[in-house]
């Protein structure tokens, strides 16, 4: 490492909290889909911010939306009406399915999904929700409880409310675990956390009749899978499922922190005044800011680029999964959220790391699945380096094994 790196990760160790083990890197600036760090060392990022710069970095629209937001009012409070706010429920309410048309704002994805579960609580009055292993809906203590992987739980046991969990994509054990005290079954259309899961076709159809039969609420987490991100602008599309309660996040502030819930009209008609609140609730400067984001996306094409560009990239890695099959069990996803299964952890820990030391940033989750989820704009030139960056790592990697 450099000096200047050295001394960077010197001063924070003084004075700030890690709760994360942190790369051996220091970004300072970023264009499109490519950052650089301190060194001026350039990688192609195929993380987008572990999927909120779905415009990439620097968006000219994105950029001149905030500036202007910024020069105009920055933050007011939630008890007065705003046009960013408004314009950006408006643009929400074309782009989700009917009877959904009512949204409201906070500033993460733990907190949309804290405002579903008080939301299906005050519509049913009921107390036990459901949820899934393999899941991440938040680190608050209201998502937590909902959260089912042990790892991210565990030390708060005992102050947070568990939800029943049951596997992911099994429908029976879903059907048994919904009884009359079931407020909601939250639930991700794709796990993204969890190693990219995909369940099968009549999975989410099934959920939502074995939730209108038990009398609960379906909720369906998309900070991750909305907004163009699957090929769709949502993924419940794949399915045609409509939930009781949508959540969203990530991408819809395009790399300012914004998030929202939503609901259809019977669900959202049982809020009182006081249910929700918070002081950046609807911030003007997020609010603008995401309006564009979904303008842009809109302009550009970018949720159909998404569904195509995404079939190109699973068919490329489709052929290196048949070259390295003694490595890589599956390629796996829709759009662009794509899963690399690696057979051994080990195995996919190091491959990770030569990516980022020859200047790919990718994520590793699930302890072997390699997540790719750039930007919805990445310029191919961009993604094919990344590609042919990864090929190069698994043939070293083979040539390494045959010696």
């Amino acid at each position: 490492m450099s000096r200047r790196f050295d001394a960077l990760v010197n001063r924070e160790s003084k004075v700030y909290v890690q709760s994360a083990r942190r790369w051996p890197l220091a970004l300072v600036r970023g264009e499109g889909s490519r950052v650089w760090d301190v060194d001026e060392k350039e990688y192609i990022d195929l993380t987008s911010g572990w999927g909120v710069t779905c415009l990439g970095h620097g968006h000219p629209a994105l950029v001149e939306a905030i500036c202007d937001q910024a020069r105009t009012l920055m933050q007011t409070t939630n008890i007065v009406y705003s046009e960013p706010q408004l314009e950006l429920a408006e643009r929400l309410d074309r782009i989700t399915p009917d009877p959904i048309h009512r949204s409201f704002f906070v500033s993460s994805g733990a907190e949309a999904n804290e405002g579903a579960l008080k939301l299906a609580h005050g519509a049913t009055g009921r107390p036990r929700f459901v949820a899934t292993h393999g899941s991440f809906h938040g680190r608050t203590l209201g998502a937590m409880g909902a959260l089912g992987q042990e790892k991210h739980r565990g030390r708060w046991n005992a102050i947070i409310r568990e939800a029943t969990l049951v596997p992911y994509g099994d429908l029976e054990a879903a059907r048994g675990a919904l009884g009359p005290d079931v407020a909601g079954f939250l639930v991700e259309p794709i796990q993204g956390e969890g190693g990219v899961n995909v369940p099968a076709a009549d999975y989410l159809p099934g959920l939502r009749k074995a939730c209108h039969e038990a009398g609960a609420l379906l909720i369906l987490d998309e900070i991750q899978t909305g907004i163009g991100r699957t090929g769709r602008w949502f993924a419940l599309e794949h399915s045609g499922v409509v939930p009781d309660i949508l959540t969203v996040g990530k991408g819809l502030g395009g790399g300012v922190p914004i998030a929202a819930f939503l609901g259809t009209e019977a669900v959202m008609a049982t809020v009182q005044l006081g249910d929700h609140g918070g002081t950046y609730a609807g911030n003007l400067l997020c609010c603008r800011a995401a309006a564009t984001v979904l303008r842009v996306i809109e302009e550009e094409g970018l949720v159909q680029r998404a569904d195509a560009l995404g079939e190109r990239i699973r068919d490329r890695l489709r052929e290196l999964a048949g070259r390295f099959g003694d490595r890589v069990e599956e390629v796996r996803g829709l759009g662009l959220l794509i899963g690399f299964l690696l057979r051994n952890p080990e195995d996919a820990a190091q491959l990770h790391t030569r990516l980022r030391e020859r200047g790919v940033l990718t994520n590793l989750t699930a302890e072997r699945v390699i997540r790719i989820f750039p930007a919805l704009n990445v310029p191919e030139a961009d993604l094919d380096k990344g590609l042919d960056t990864l090929e190069s790592v698994l043939a070293e990697g083979a040539s390494r094994g045959k010696g």
